[in-house]
């Protein structure tokens, strides 16, 4: 959020509103997500299955979708990395490592430690 944020008011025809309502929806969002967070911290075996559907499921769509969209439509990685600026470096480098956490950390909520965890709280 912050990168966009970053490059829309980089730009010289001003933010608008437009800006207000990705970072209120986003903001939400994040909210949402710390909330059912805390509760898997503290053993709530609903709120790891709600991460796993939100963040291993619905955020991973939400991040390879655009890439994956941009491929079918005939694009080619040459042309990506000649149209590379500062911006989509940042988005690309982001997307890489928010994609790879979301599946570490899937992968982490469902090891027999954390099943013995979840099932030692209830």
């Amino acid at each position: 959020m912050i990168i966009a944020v970053s490059e829309i008011l980089s730009k010289d025809s001003g933010p608008g509103n437009s800006i207000f309502i990705a970072v209120g929806i986003r903001t939400i969002i994040f909210t949402v997500l710390v909330y059912i967070i805390m509760k898997m911290y503290r053993g709530r075996n609903w709120a790891r299955i709600a991460l796993a559907i939100l963040l291993g499921g619905i955020g991973t769509l939400s991040l390879i979708i655009d890439p994956v969209k941009w491929i079918l439509e005939g694009n080619s990685l040459d042309k990506a990395l000649a149209g590379m600026t500062f911006y989509s470096i940042l988005f690309g480098l982001s997307r890489i490592v928010h994609l790879a956490s979301v599946i570490v950390a899937f992968i982490l909520m469902f090891r027999p430690a954390a099943n013995h965890y979840f099932r030692a709280v209830a």
